[in-house]
């Protein structure tokens, strides 16, 4: 497997990222979701990733700066195929590695409360991610989970977040 910034002019990122946004959408009550379709991510402070194997697309992350030292994931998908197969676990380790290297102290994400989404909160509760306040422009949603990962390392700045308990609506 490969890892290789996304071409969006690829048909085959194109269409794994259109289905990431459709199944995100359709899985969120409307409103609340948060996904970032082909053109929000050719945004200057968004970068996307492809994981390849062989000549299959097998999965798509990306990275976007809030500030020089704080990151949030963004559109995070693995192709139903190889879910369950450790792609989403490489991808968030590519991601993670990416923001250690660009100056980032701290990266945090928005993703549903909803059943659908119980796989991608214990990938990241796995690598170490905590509920935390909403950040940057969100809000407080009972459709939304936030999470952050001080990447100084593990139990550093995790104070003060029992109030924000995951899936708590």
């Amino acid at each position: 497997m490969r890892i290789v910034e996304a071409d969006l002019e690829d048909a085959r990122t194109v269409d794994l990222l259109r289905t990431h946004f459709t199944t995100a959408r359709a899985a969120t009550a409307p409103g609340s979701a948060h996904a970032l379709d082909v053109d929000g991510l050719r945004a200057p402070e968004v970068e996307v990733w492809a994981l390849w194997d062989g000549d299959d697309l097998v999965g798509i992350g990306a990275l976007k700066q809030l500030t020089p030292d704080h990151g949030e994931v963004k559109s995070m998908h693995v192709a139903q195929a190889k879910r369950g197969a450790g792609v989403g676990s490489t991808m968030l380790r590519h991601l993670l590695a990416s923001a250690r290297q660009s100056g980032m102290a701290r990266v945090s994400l928005e993703t549903g409360s909803w059943a659908y989404f119980e796989p991608a909160l214990a990938l990241y509760r796995k690598h170490g991610f905590v509920a935390c306040p909403p950040f940057a422009e969100y809000r407080p949603d009972p459709n939304s989970v936030f999470l952050s990962l001080d990447l100084d390392g593990p139990g550093k700045g995790q104070s003060g977040q029992a109030e924000w308990e995951v899936g708590q609506k």
